[in-house]
């Protein structure tokens, strides 16, 4: 008889730091402890975790949107369940899977515009591979345009359309004849789409890195531009989609058709990874043309039973509770709540975003002693300031959230789209009280900015 997964976890409950920083990657293990969210969590519920001490966590990272209907949602356990319990066939591979069938014809019921054929992949990044590889068979060009701030994935391909150099640095060489143009700025996306060698213009409709919204024209005429120039435009709606912003896909807010959308993360409903990539049928038929290329893309584990189950049961959730109206009420009433911030604190810049995908963003105020303060924290590591809202936002208020970028002064907010009114005053209870902690230079939550400056030092000279 196999052995109780259940009973192992109880046996060696509190090891996996130690674990991890023996077998797997000890520097984040370091990050967790330097910044105190080494938490032993033992249980999860929508919105919430729950340590081994009973104590309870708002969760605002969702897994980095992973989480969209919440944790261990009951309605997609239960179908998880009547699959593994029906002994189906799975990846048969020389068959074709009801259940993918199913989904595809769900999934394309859902998408915007004229996307009539989907390819399914494991996770975004692969679902981004798998977009290159159609776009450049379809147009038969070389080139890829992709943003600056821009994130699309970690794998080799998709790493050539990061737009921070921090995750590129020491992989090159990238694919040859990528482009970067900065967000928002069609005039630049022209002069590269002007070569005429471009097969696709990848982008976020909502950058998560920063949460950049774009202008109102920006992505309509991208599209333009695009189409003038025979390339793709491809929305990467991997954090975006099913929901985030407050519509089913951020598109459309701004009434975009694209040929290539990008989905996973939310679609898995926490359980099976899953990428989508749904595009045109003229796309799709390009890449397999005929009965010889049939099988010239694919990838072993995609359209497994559990991930196709995970992305019905997920889409009949989203559906049956509304979701999309969720996120855009309770994201638009917590936009208000940190709008009003600005007024009131003067660290605080700039709020951003729709539904569900929030950032709020610091800069100095005016006073020359604030001024040296960011500085000190900024020669330490820039964006440092950003921790001292994340830290006690996590140690004193149990509210999980992140930074939105890697050195940038953001606080990010990518909660569940089930949370409710309760929720928001617990985070803006919080953030009240955290942010305006910050107002006097010199009090108790500096003295966490004096530790992790320190920190971050020794981290730059190893010591």
């Amino acid at each position: 008889m196999a052995r109780s997964i259940v009973e192992l976890l109880k046996e060696r409950s509190g090891e996996q730091f130690a674990l991890h920083e023996k077998y797997l990657n000890t520097h984040m293990v370091r990050v967790l402890k330097t910044v105190g969210f080494d938490r032993n969590y033992v249980r999860a519920s929508g919105p919430y975790l729950f340590d081994a001490a009973g104590e309870r966590y708002l969760d605002l990272l969702s897994g980095f949107g992973v989480f969209a209907v919440g944790r261990n949602h009951p309605g997609i356990i239960a179908a998880l369940r009547e699959v593994l319990e029906a002994e189906l066939p799975s990846l048969v591979q020389m068959d074709a899977s009801l259940l993918a069938g199913l989904l595809a014809e769900r999934f394309l019921a859902i998408c915007p515009g004229k996307l009539e054929k989907v390819f399914f992949a494991n996770s975004g990044a692969e679902a981004v591979e798998s977009a290159i590889k159609f776009a450049r068979c379809h147009t038969g060009k070389p080139g890829l345009v992709h943003c600056t701030d821009a994130f699309h994935g970690l794998t080799m391909g998709a790493l050539a359309l990061n737009g921070d150099d921090i995750f590129r640095d020491g992989f090159g060489p990238h694919l040859p004849e990528t482009h970067r143009v900065p967000f928002n700025d069609l005039a630049a996306l022209e002069q590269v789409l002007a070569s005429n060698r471009i097969a696709a213009f990848f982008v976020e409709p909502i950058q998560g890195h920063g949460v950049n919204v774009p202008d109102d024209d920006y992505l309509r005429e991208a599209a333009a531009l695009c189409h003038k120039h025979e390339a793709l435009f491809v929305a990467d709606e991997i954090q975006t989609g099913l929901g985030r912003t407050g519509r089913m896909w951020a598109v459309e807010h701004w009434g975009v058709e694209p040929d290539i959308l990008l989905s996973a993360k939310a679609l898995s409903g926490g359980f099976a990874p899953i990428g989508a990539v749904a595009m045109r049928k003229d796309i799709f038929d390009s890449l397999f043309s005929n009965l010889v290329r049939a099988p010239v893309h694919g990838s072993t584990f995609s359209k497994n039973n559990l991930a196709m189950a995970a992305g019905i049961a997920t889409l009949d959730v989203i559906e049956e509770e509304n979701l999309v109206a969720n996120a855009a009420k309770v994201g638009e009433a917590l936009l208000d709540d940190y709008r009003g911030m600005i007024e009131r604190y003067d660290w605080v810049k700039a709020v951003r975003g729709k539904g569900l995908m929030q950032v709020i963003e610091f800069a100095p105020p005016q006073t020359l002693k604030a001024k040296a303060t960011w500085k000190l924290l900024d020669t330490a590591q820039a964006g440092l300031f950003s921790q001292l809202v994340i830290v006690p936002l996590f140690q004193e208020h149990h509210i999980l959230s992140q930074t939105a970028g890697h050195h940038h002064p953001m606080v990010k907010f990518l909660p569940p789209l089930v949370i409710g009114d309760e929720d928001r005053r617990w985070i803006v209870t919080a953030l009240e009280e955290v942010i305006g902690g910050t107002q006097k230079v010199g009090g108790a939550i500096w003295d966490l900015g004096k530790r992790l400056a320190k920190a971050a030092i020794r981290t730059k000279t190893g010591h």
